[in-house]
């Protein structure tokens, strides 16, 4: 699929490393500190996740990662999408922390409903950690409506220990 974006594409199994490297440098870690979308102060370690889960989602069907490539071929922001009953999840998405703030992450949300409606979808949702309200208010302001539903954030072997309790909040748009 073709994207407005000739900077985003499908990413592919060879993409996975890059891909992991930038999530955990996005959210975790000294390094996700430097951009807006760091989750370092509520949960602790240095991985969000890892290239056998990030291998596992390319492989499943309906399910893709969307990458940013630089000028320089370096991946520089990702979001994985799902195709589900409810319409399409959007997850893991990030951009480098010293690219925030330049506009990727609009055009990511863009190209993803460029996808979801090539898939005749018509709602996108997520969720977001409910203590991330000025991440919230982003999507908010890119045309997400909070649901006010509320689902447990429980910690698991990969993505670090909490440092409070936390729960997400879905949010959706419907297209």
């Amino acid at each position: 699929m073709k994207f407005n974006n000739t900077n985003i594409t499908l990413a592919t199994l060879t993409d996975a490393s890059a891909i992991v490297q930038l999530l955990n440098s996005a959210y975790r870690g000294e390094a996700s500190k430097k951009g807006w979308t760091t989750e370092a102060h509520l949960i602790s370690g240095n991985q969000r996740t890892n290239e056998q889960q990030i291998e596992e989602l390319l492989q499943q069907e309906h399910c893709c990662f969307l990458k940013y490539v630089s000028y320089d071929e370096q991946v520089i922001g990702c979001v994985n999408l799902q195709i589900k009953a409810e319409g399409i999840y959007l997850g893991m998405f990030s951009v480098h922390p010293l690219q925030q703030g330049a506009g990727i992450g609009k055009q990511f949300l863009l190209a993803a409903e460029e996808y979801a409606k090539a898939q005749g979808i018509q709602r996108i949702y997520m969720t977001v950690i409910d203590a991330r309200t000025d991440l919230i208010a982003w999507y908010e302001r890119n045309g997400y409506a909070n649901t006010i539903i509320t689902i447990p954030f429980e910690e698991d072997a990969i993505s670090g220990k909490h440092l409070q309790k936390l729960s997400f909040t879905v949010l959706e748009k419907y297209l």
